[in-house]
């Protein structure tokens, strides 16, 4: 038996948030009261109130909408493209001076742990910032509109103008540095709205903006509903639509647009094939597959939530993972020893369990470690699926939350055919020795992210998206630029 040691509570201050008991929307540079109703953010792990925040209206939209406009016309569109990447620079490190705040409010807001707030997000939000204020000097080598050679210069691509862009609650800050950065460093200006349940980072990265000093209107934050979200897309002062979401809500999206003329991408959602051969170092492997699927919960679109594993080893495989779930810590996410946190909100927890119980009744074997979690707050224990075919629907929806499927095949071509056996396409994981091998199952997985030998690995110097119902477009790297360019 393999000795386990206890760990003694090491919890992160909660006042380092310097949480306030009310936040208010970000337009034309300044912090104002919305049209709308307040809402009531709550911390998941506990449920209880955070602060309240001020809600848009349709006159806050378009007020919004304005101001980016002028913006846009004016100084910001006039400015040199080395000033822009100046601001950019700024932003980027003002995010790591408030890192351990920042850390602390996104997992208060969205439950996460803390050593993935501290380590993954706020870092990964600074380096886009930072890896885009290098490129806005840059355009014109970027290969748009002509060569697709890098290094060959050309006519500086032009900017699409003012792009409205809505984010989801699983990565708050981190997406909308995904979404902000590229559009600055192109020249454009943005509206931006965060998810309802965790808007406190996005409206915390617009004091960092303020304190910034770009010009007035360049990026405006609505907090708000689905009702905020309608109002941007439809709005005729935008040029540009970036939603990361659900599929059903992009594709009401891309029918909303499709005669508007507005540019659009879509990073929508998905259901990874994580795909174990028999020469695969097995111990290796399983660190993958939990990062894979219980990486924030299994709240993450491109999570590895179907495990496909060679029939030769799958009886190991499943061993070595049950070991291994045996030794998570589920709970408090501001204990630095937390491994897996709180689901983001009731009605998503509502979604696990629904597919999580239809797992049972369509006959795939269930099995979750022995473990406590808080009475109070939305929890729900790592699970793991046995025997599931792929017409299951824990095989085919996804759940967006910390529960695996696992599935066998013996051949190359079996494997590929069921990895490709979704809707979705967005990320894929190959695990084997031969490099060979990951090269050939890399050109025949329909997704847009294939990793090897590892699993949510994220840089900004790389582009992600997706294929099929998963969307279009994407963001990160060279690639992400061209979404926010005339080209």
């Amino acid at each position: 038996m393999v000795p386990t040691f206890e760990y003694a509570p090491a919890p992160e201050s909660r006042d380092i948030a310097r949480l306030r008991p009310s936040y208010q929307l970000f337009v034309d540079g300044a912090f104002r009261d919305g049209a709308g109703e307040s809402i009531k953010t709550i911390n998941p792990a506990d449920e209880t109130p955070l602060a309240e925040v001020s809600e848009a209206g349709q006159r806050d939209v378009d007020d919004a909408v304005a101001a980016a406009r002028r913006a846009f016309d004016g100084p910001w569109g006039r400015m040199p493209a080395a000033e822009r990447g100046k601001y950019l620079f700024r932003i980027a490190r003002a995010i790591q001076e408030r890192g351990r705040e920042l850390a602390v409010l996104e997992t208060l807001d969205n439950g996460k742990p803390i050593k993935e707030s501290r380590d993954v997000d706020i870092p990964t939000a600074a380096a886009h910032f930072f890896y885009y204020a290098g490129w806005a000097d840059k355009l014109e080598f970027a290969g748009f509109g002509g060569s697709r050679d890098p290094a060959s210069a050309g006519p500086a691509p032009r900017p699409i103008g003012v792009a409205g862009q809505i984010i989801p609650w699983n990565f708050p800050l981190l997406l909308a540095a995904w979404k902000i950065a590229p559009a600055l460093a192109c020249g454009n200006t943005v509206v931006l709205k965060p998810a309802e349940t965790t808007p406190l980072t996005a409206l915390v990265l617009a004091e960092i903006i303020a304190e910034a000093d770009l010009p007035p209107g360049v990026v405006n934050i609505l907090a708000g509903g689905a009702s905020v979200g309608e109002a941007i897309v439809a709005h005729d002062g935008i040029d540009k639509i970036a939603f990361t979401g659900s599929t059903d809500v992009g594709k009401s999206i891309q029918r909303a647009v499709a005669a508007s003329g507005k540019k659009l991408t879509l990073e929508l959602g998905g259901k990874a094939a994580n795909i174990v051969f028999e020469d695969a170092p097995i111990d290796q492997a399983v660190e993958g597959i939990v990062n894979g699927i219980f990486f924030n919960q299994g709240q993450v679109c491109c999570a590895g939530s179907r495990l496909l594993v060679q029939e030769s080893i799958a009886d190991e495989v499943e061993a070595a993972l049950q070991r291994r779930l045996s030794t998570l810590r589920v709970g408090d996410p501001l204990d630095k020893n937390t491994d897996v946190g709180a689901i983001n909100s009731a009605a998503q927890l509502a979604r696990i369990r629904e597919l999580s119980d239809s797992g049972e009744a369509e006959g795939a074997t269930r099995w979750s470690p022995a473990c406590d979690v808080p009475e109070r707050g939305y929890w729900f224990v790592p699970t793991v699926f046995t025997n599931v075919s792929p017409a299951h629907r824990i095989a085919r929806e996804e759940i967006f939350g910390p529960v695996l499927s696992v599935l066998t095949f013996r051949t190359p071509d079996e494997a590929i055919e069921k990895a490709n056996n979704t809707a979705y396409g967005l990320s894929a994981g190959v695990w084997t020795e031969k490099g060979s091998r990951i090269l050939a199952m890399a050109n025949r997985l329909r997704a847009g992210v294939v990793w090897a030998n590892t699993f949510n690995r994220f840089d900004p110097t790389a582009p992600f998206g997706g294929y099929k119902e998963s969307g279009f477009g994407r963001e990160g790297g060279r690639h992400g630029l061209e979404a926010y360019l005339d080209v």
